[in-house]
């Protein structure tokens, strides 16, 4: 099923706001140190990253209009798990 561009926006728009609401007064330190807060942010940017992959599948034109746009979908790729990548079992020295 093809998304509506409108969504997609929508969905770009609301997961940057919830990801700055998020991280609103805190630092790096708190970043670091707080898993729920790191795994909230992420979820939100990968949506993010989504939407935007998304909707230069759908409307290029449109999508080249979001600044840093190959940048944000290099990010969501990195966010995204690879568990061969990730898992402790497949990391070297382990």
């Amino acid at each position: 099923m093809q998304r509506d561009a409108r969504v997609l926006l929508w969905d770009i728009c609301h997961a940057a706001d919830a990801a700055a609401d998020f991280t609103h007064g805190k630092t790096i330190e708190d970043y670091k140190a707080d898993r729920f807060l790191r795994s909230a942010v992420e979820r939100q940017l990968t949506i993010l990253g989504e939407a935007v992959v998304q909707l230069s599948r759908l409307t290029p034109e449109l999508a080249e209009r979001i600044p840093e746009q190959e940048s944000v979908i290099a990010f969501r790729n990195v966010l995204i798990p690879d568990c061969h990548r990730t898992h402790p079992v497949h990391q070297k020295g382990r």
